[in-house]
């Protein structure tokens, strides 16, 4: 991503004998047109019908990369030591609305001191340890964006939600090792386990092996994790999707019904060999929401105890020229029997062309198969991520977009 970089001699504005500061403006737009053959639509008898769909779309919905411009900046305190920050706005570049419910500074807003020797610690909303070190060994991080996660991206790989409140470390890479830490303060009177997030991750990367592995703990997640953007967060509303209605279209029904669980627990693993121009890469996920009906949110299943979804992908991308990727990847997704279970099988297609160093073209096709159960207690229908769900277990989904990075 080609940035533009202002250095600016700390003695302009303070006395300091040899500081000096850095800012770094950039960002990415994409965007492109997407279809459906099924998604979830009011019908003329005032009931959800299934409907194909075409419509424009921002890529927090479907696309690679979600739109955003930033700031980075860092300055040299001494020691080698410098302080940092980061502000990123996400948006929506096919309106240009805000994105992350609202959030002036959704995707990042942080400070911190970055140590030379050690690493980096930063205070603000963060991304996880667990996202940090699994998402680039999945098809999501790679070749396949958003549309591309896993159903209703249940295990947190697209980075749908983000940690607030969060104090983070991050050590440097050392042999191709690096790890790091975060923990997001709940803010509750008089309880300091409630609210509050915890996470670790680790990683090793030596060229044509990678490997990761993270883990993240969520207290009330209803709340502190599917609740921390402006349009949400009241404890009594369920802030992870909807149960739609007679005339208004489920919102990720995978695992919406599970909001009244007092605990999310994320754990991930991953691995990626390159083989020249190839790279095949494995990855699995687990989800699990404990105690169900804990918690003040809504539970209209009256659901009780432990659910949890074992996820499981392979992928594979080559580039077959040096401007011209190819990928697939299979995922399939299991969801334990608190109310008959369910099962998902999804296939994810994905070729992206570069045109230039900042400038690329996609088109990314996703297939889905559900069966069982979902956590609405209904039959389970399929959903892709960023999709309207459809009316039955199967759902195709497919995009053809721009991408330009500044």
């Amino acid at each position: 991503m080609k940035r533009y970089s202002i250095a600016v001699p700390l003695a302009l504005v303070c006395v300091g004998a040899h500081a000096q500061s850095t800012l770094l403006l950039y960002g990415l737009l994409d965007i492109g047109v997407q279809y459906t053959n099924d998604a979830q639509v009011r019908g003329q008898s005032g009931r959800l019908a299934g409907a194909s769909q075409f419509a424009m779309t921002d890529a927090h919905a479907t696309g690679l990369s979600g739109s955003r411009w930033g700031l980075r900046g860092s300055e040299d305190i001494g020691s080698g030591m410098k302080a940092v920050f980061v502000l990123e706005n996400g948006f929506m570049a096919n309106t240009g609305t805000l994105a992350q419910g609202g959030a002036e500074f959704g995707r990042q807003a942080y400070v911190g001191i970055s140590a030379a020797q050690v690493g980096t610690l930063t205070l603000g909303r963060q991304y996880d340890p667990y996202l940090e070190f699994v998402q680039p060994l999945s098809a999501t991080g790679t070749f396949a964006g958003y549309m591309g996660s896993h159903p209703d991206d249940v295990d947190n790989l697209a980075n749908t939600n983000r940690v607030n409140n969060a104090v983070k470390f991050a050590t440097n890479k050392y042999g191709g090792f690096s790890a790091s830490g975060l923990y997001s303060v709940g803010g509750v009177a008089g309880d300091t386990t409630a609210n509050q997030i915890w996470a670790l991750g680790g990683g090793y990367s030596n060229g044509s092996f990678s490997a990761g592995i993270g883990y993240l703990n969520a207290r009330d997640p209803n709340v502190s994790f599917y609740g921390n953007t402006p349009n949400k967060g009241v404890a009594t509303v369920d802030n992870i999707g909807t149960f739609g209605s007679a005339t208004s279209p489920q919102g990720n029904p995978v695992y919406a019904g599970f909001a009244s669980a007092s605990t999310l627990q994320l754990i991930g693993a991953g691995l990626a060999w390159n083989f020249g121009t190839t790279t095949l890469g494995a990855v699995v996920t687990d989800t699990r929401f404990s105690g169900l009906g804990g918690t003040a949110a809504p539970n209209p299943r009256g659901y009780q105890g432990n659910v949890n979804f074992l996820n499981a992908e392979l992928s594979l991308r080559a580039y077959v020229t040096p401007a011209l990727l190819l990928g697939a990847a299979f995922d399939y997704t299991k969801r334990n029997s608190i109310d008959g279970g369910a099962r998902y099988l999804q296939l994810d297609f994905g070729t992206i062309y570069s045109l230039s160093k900042r400038t690329d073209v996609y088109a990314l096709t996703v297939l889905q198969r559900a069966s069982g159960v979902d956590s609405l207690g209904q039959q389970a229908v399929a959903s892709i991520s960023g999709f309207s769900p459809s009316t039955t277990g199967h759902q195709i989904g497919a995009r053809i977009g721009i991408r330009h990075k500044f």
